[in-house]
Parts: structure tokens; sequence; C-alpha cells
């Protein structure tokens, strides 16, 4: 593969892309609890597994798109078939899922979200493991590799901060189930750019030849099992997605019954990744300076400072509850920071120690972790609800007990507070140094 720098339109358009790995990694998480409790009446436990049965069958979904698009003989490539037709089902998919007719029986409204949300994830498979596979083909130079990824990630927080912020808004621009079905045009819209943005982007590109899977799912968890320092490191990763999903679930509950104000869902989330554009070289200038692993462990120390000042949050004026999520942010930019910049190291060391390079296999289980974490929090935070009793209710907010709104602040404080907590330990085991890194490399 040439090492001659890749066009512009080339990075722009694949980076394209991560408005829609942005967009859907993002509003389920954030909306799809609440308008499962709260629209179509079910309850918090249902509505919870509803949230977590999907995204956990990308686990298993991942492995099986990557064998496939491997596979995959295509003039345009190995990869941009997929990226158009798992992006556009996705899209179609997005739009059924927050459009549930009014049912009779709260049980057909589930099963409609359910199978929608099935819908979406195996959509979503098939265009995120093959746009993710995409850079090793396009080009083998690491600076442009480099450059690629950068645009990416700007791409992506801007996805994050633009789909997060305004779902709520235009939700309750508009109200009840209308709100909704806004909404989810509103994001398909948004799958649809970054499909066909990725996919005409991506047209010019240099086509490699595609990476083979390395072993079955077997094999790769053996892997993980012989890895010590990458089992701690993505048992960190995880506790902590755990604690994320949680969080980002709670906003709109939060905005709702203890701030009393519906669009402060929007202003809390634009706290917790805002952060992101302003403090991300910070945490790398940290790093650099007092090591990657001395800096997750402040990122990760930032995150939980935030979750306990939360625990306050309905004794507090909404300032002090924002000034909490944007603590929370910082933490968060940092603990995503970091991982990311870890795992190329545990990566390399393997590879120098077993002389077999296996970084698409840490990376595939590195991208189910996470997302398995992702999918748990929106369900632990369901079960707190449900534990304080929390009342679901059809298009009209119901008026909680006191336990509820109590049971509202521990899911998105004390638990992931505790969880953080309990990833120190994790991390406190990751014992790569970085002469070992430099040695490997």
């Amino acid at each position: 593969m040439s090492a001659a720098p890749l066009p512009r339109r080339v990075r722009i358009g694949y980076a394209l892309g991560s408005v829609a790995t942005g967009s859907f990694g993002t509003v389920p998480g954030l909306l799809l609890l609440p308008y499962l409790t709260d629209t179509l009446g079910i309850a918090a436990a249902l509505a919870g597994l509803i949230v977590l049965l999907p995204k956990a069958l990308d686990v298993l979904l991942n492995p099986v798109a990557g064998r496939i698009s491997d596979r995959h003989v295509s003039p345009l490539g190995p990869r941009r078939p997929f990226l158009l037709r798992g992006g556009l089902a996705l899209a179609a998919c997005f739009a059924v899922l927050f459009a549930a007719p009014a049912f009779d029986s709260k049980v057909a409204g589930a099963s409609w979200v359910l199978l929608a949300f099935v819908g979406c994830a195996t959509a979503y498979a098939f265009f995120q493991v093959p746009y993710i596979a995409m850079p090793a083909e396009i080009t083998g130079d690491y600076t442009e590799r480099t450059r690629l990824m950068s645009w990416r990630v700007a791409f992506l927080t801007l996805a994050i901060l633009i789909s997060g912020g305004a779902s709520p808004a235009i939700r309750d621009a508009i109200g009840g189930r209308d709100g909704y079905r806004a909404m989810g045009l509103t994001v398909a819209a948004l799958l649809v750019l970054g499909t066909v943005g990725a996919y005409y982007g991506t047209r010019r590109a240099p086509i490699g030849p595609a990476q083979e899977t390395t072993g079955t799912l077997r094999d790769q968890l053996r892997v993980v099992a012989q890895a010590a320092d990458f089992r701690w490191l993505l048992s960190t990763l995880m506790l902590q997605a755990l604690a994320i999903g949680s969080m980002l679930a709670g906003i709109d509950y939060l905005a709702r019954y203890v701030l009393g104000d519906p669009g402060a869902a929007s202003i809390g989330f634009v706290c917790v990744v805002g952060p992101a554009l302003l403090v991300s070289p910070l945490w790398l200038a940290f790093g650099n300076k007092f090591g990657k692993k001395t800096g997750y462990a402040a990122a990760s120390a930032v995150l939980g400072l935030g979750a306990i000042a939360l625990t306050a949050a309905n004794h507090l004026p909404a300032w002090c509850v924002y000034a909490a999520t944007g603590i929370v942010g910082i933490g968060f930019t940092g603990a995503q920071v970091f991982p990311l910049a870890m795992l190329p190291d545990v990566a390399a060391v393997d590879a120098a120690r077993s002389g077999v390079r296996r970084a698409g296999v840490f990376t595939g289980i590195w991208t189910a972790g996470e997302t398995l974490g992702l999918a748990l929090g929106p369900g632990v935070y369901a079960l707190v609800l449900a534990a304080g009793g929390y009342v679901s209710s059809t298009d009209q907010a119901a008026v909680q007990p006191g336990s509820a709104v109590t049971a509202i602040v521990l899911g998105l404080s004390v638990v992931p507070a505790v969880l953080i907590a309990i990833s120190f330990f994790t991390l406190s085991r990751y014992r790569l140094t970085p002469e070992e890194v430099l040695e490997a490399r």
C-alpha cells in the first residue's frame, strides 16, 4: 500500500462515518429507557432488559460481521458495500424504534421496541465492524493512519455532542409521542448523513487486502486469559463504561424529577460531553509528564468525584448540579483518552513476547467489552429505579414517591461511584511499564 498522504476528501469522508456511530452510540442510552417507562408505560425492570438485550447481542454479532466482511469480494472493496447497506438499514430501524403506535397492550409496545432495537443492533454491527476495519486497508502508513484517526475523533465528538444535546430538546419542544417520533426521524437523518458521507467519501480511497479474522471467539477469549495486563485494563474499562452508562441513563430522569425542568437534560448532557473539546489536550499533556497509568488513575478520580458530588443533587441548585456533571465530563474525557492510548501498548508488548501480531483480536474484544459495559449501564439504572418503586406511565409523567426520586439520584451517583472505586483495584493490577513498552517497540 502506498504511503502517500490521503486526499483530504478521503479523510473527511471516512470521518463522516463517525456521525453515524456517535449518534447511535449516544441517543438510545440517553432516551430509550425514559421512552419505555414514561411514554409506553413499561415497568422499569422490564424496560432495562429491553435496552440491554439488543446491545448485548452486538457482542456476538461483531465477530460474525467481521468474518463476513473479511471474506466479501467486491470491486468497491471488502468493506464499503456494508457501510451503505448496514447504515441505511440502521437509519430505517432507528426511525421505527421511536415510532411505536398507541397500542392498547403494553406487551405490544414492548415487543415493538425490542424488535426494532434488535434490528438496529444487527444493522449497526454490519456498519460498525467494517467501518472500524477500513483504516488498515486504506493506508499502511503509521502517520497517515494517525491523521485519519484524528479526523474521526473530531467528528465523533461533535456527533455525540450534537445528537445527545439536541435529541432531548427536540422531544421536549414537540412533546409526547410526536416528540419522540420527530427526534427519531432527526437522528435517522444524521445516520443517513454519516452513512452516505462515508460511503461516497471513501470511493477514491486505496483498497488494500482485507485482514483475516484471527481465530474463533473461543480462541480470542483464550488470548485474553493469557494476557493479564489486557485483562485488567479491559476490566477497568468495562467497570467505568458501566458507570457512565448508568449516569447517562439517569440524566433525563434527573432533569424531570429532581431539577423539575425537562430541558435540563440537554444541558446536563452537554456538561458531560462538552469538556472533551477543551480538556483532551490537557489530559494528554498530563499523561506525557506523569505516565498513562497515573493519568488514567487521575481521570478516574475526577470522574468519581463528580459522581459523589451528584449524590446531593436533590438538595442543590441547578447550577451546582451542572457543575458536578461538568466535573464528570472532565474525568470522563481522560477516562476515554488513556485506555485508548494504553491498548496499543498492550498489543505491542504481547506481539514482542509471543511473536504473533494479535492487535485485531485485542481491538475486537475491547470493542465488545466496552459495548457490553455501556449496554449494562441503563439496565443497572433501571433496576435501581425498580427497587425505588418508580411509577411508569403513558404519555404523562406520573407523580413519583420519595423513594423513586432517591433512586433516581442514587442510580447516577452512588452506584457509578462504587463501580469507579472498584475500577481502581483492577487498574492497580495493570503492570506494564513505559520501559517495557519502549523495548517492545
